[in-house]
């Protein structure tokens, strides 16, 4: 039986350590309250954070979702493509469903701006970061319950299939922060080319986390835990904030306790990091490791 073993990293973080309530989903921190609200005000400061950097933003189309992505303007043809999966962003504004996901601060697309060498592309989730002629099937159940649904997955996997061939890659890493880390597993679960699997606050098993934060389950969803065999030949690299409070440690402890072996799967539980800090600014040393 695999026995967990979290190799505890103290880095030299800034006082960046921000002691907060969960809440449903991830908000990646707050501007004013009319920025934070408005759909129009967060896509255009992501694209701006894309743009500092030379990123460019693509939507790809599919039958139940567009779903837009951001990449390098140049970026050579690879074998191994990585591809940085965003979280649920923006899903829940006092106690009800969002009108739009897409979220504050999009941390998995700050991951993906530190990566080594600007060599990654990133994906959004269903509905985030698209207008109006993009958001076919976008309604709250998308971003809510169904947030890992068949249709999601499918949809994510399709995007990831039109990448692989952008970029003429033969295998690929899939990097997912929170909810993205189930869609990165789920949708590896499902192919032969992923060669490893990287989480960053994972929530690997959602039934878990539900029960944990006594939530509504989310019914409409599919759950890594359920295709622990798939995924059991996959090298994977759990990294976990000792202080996150959204996705603890024991709920990636208990989600890995599942496997059988132990030799590709590495858990990282990090001192004074929590579920958004302090990720982006140590990217470079961790993803390295």
């Amino acid at each position: 039986m695999f026995s967990f073993n979290a190799h505890k990293l103290r880095l030299n973080s800034p006082a960046c350590f921000m002691k907060s309530g969960w809440i449903l989903v991830m908000v990646f921190g707050l501007w004013s309250c009319s920025t934070a609200t408005d759909p129009t005000a967060r896509r255009q400061h992501i694209f701006e954070l894309a743009e500092e950097r030379g990123w460019q933003q693509n939507v790809i189309t599919g039958e139940n979702f567009d779903l837009a992505t951001f990449s390098p303007r140049q970026i050579a043809p690879q074998q191994q493509l990585v591809v940085y999966i965003e979280g649920d962003g923006w899903a829940i504004y006092r106690n009800q469903p969002s009108v739009d996901p897409t979220p504050l601060r999009a941390l998995a697309l700050q991951l993906a701006l530190q990566h080594p060498d600007n060599n990654a592309v990133y994906l959004g989730r269903p509905c985030q970061y698209v207008t109006a002629e993009h958001r076919h099937h976008c309604e709250p159940s998308v971003w809510t319950s169904a947030r890992f649904s068949e249709q999601v997955i499918e949809a994510t996997n399709h995007a990831i299939n039109v990448l692989k061939e952008r970029y003429h890659a033969k295998s690929l890493r899939l990097v997912g922060y929170s909810g993205g880390a189930a869609v990165a597993a789920l949708v590896a679960a499902r192919r032969e080319d992923v060669v490893q699997i990287i989480t960053v606050a994972g929530n690997l098993d959602h039934r878990s986390w539900t029960t944990w934060h006594h939530v509504t389950p989310l019914s409409a969803s599919l759950n890594p835990t359920d295709v622990r065999r798939e995924l059991s030949v996959i090298p994977q690299y759990h990294l976990v904030g000792e202080e996150d409070k959204v996705v603890p440690p024991m709920l990636i402890e208990k989600f890995v306790s599942g496997f059988n072996a132990s030799k590709i799967i590495t858990v990282k539980e990090i001192p004074d990091f929590n579920h958004h800090c302090c990720w982006v600014q140590h990217w470079e040393s961790l993803i390295a490791l």
